[in-house]
């Protein structure tokens, strides 16, 4: 049975950082690209940030760009969310996935559709 488990979210102050990490077991990791997801407080989830799976690109909500980097480690089959300034609107419960899907006209390959348990982001003074 596929399992993602994120980790990594909790309360940080606005302009602070935290790192998700999305450990996936009994699942060919490195065949599939992976993404992270959120969802608000209200809101429909949205796509976050996506990788290949070698790495060799990546793409983010602009919403984002310039302030969260994902990456993987396929050896640990583990992906990470460096998030950094932080603001008030990142509050949300994150989501891993893993499995193909179309953002901005390009596809990325994968397998399968998986998604972790989630994690919150709570972004507070």
């Amino acid at each position: 049975q596929v399992q993602l488990v994120e980790s990594g979210g909790g309360l940080v102050q606005p302009g602070g950082s935290l790192r998700l990490s999305c450990s996936a077991s009994e699942f060919t990791f490195s065949e599939s690209a992976m993404a992270w997801f959120r969802q608000p407080p209200g809101k429909e989830r949205e796509l976050v940030a996506v990788i290949t799976s070698r790495s060799d690109a990546t793409d983010y909500a602009d919403s984002v760009k310039g302030r969260f980097t994902i990456s993987r480690d396929n050896d640990k089959n583990t992906v990470f969310l460096q998030m950094t300034n932080l603001k008030v609107e990142d509050t949300a419960v994150y989501y891993c996935r893993a499995g193909a899907l179309s953002f901005r006209g390009l596809y990325y390959p994968g397998r399968g559709d998986y998604w972790g348990q989630g994690t919150q982001v709570t972004v507070s003074s």
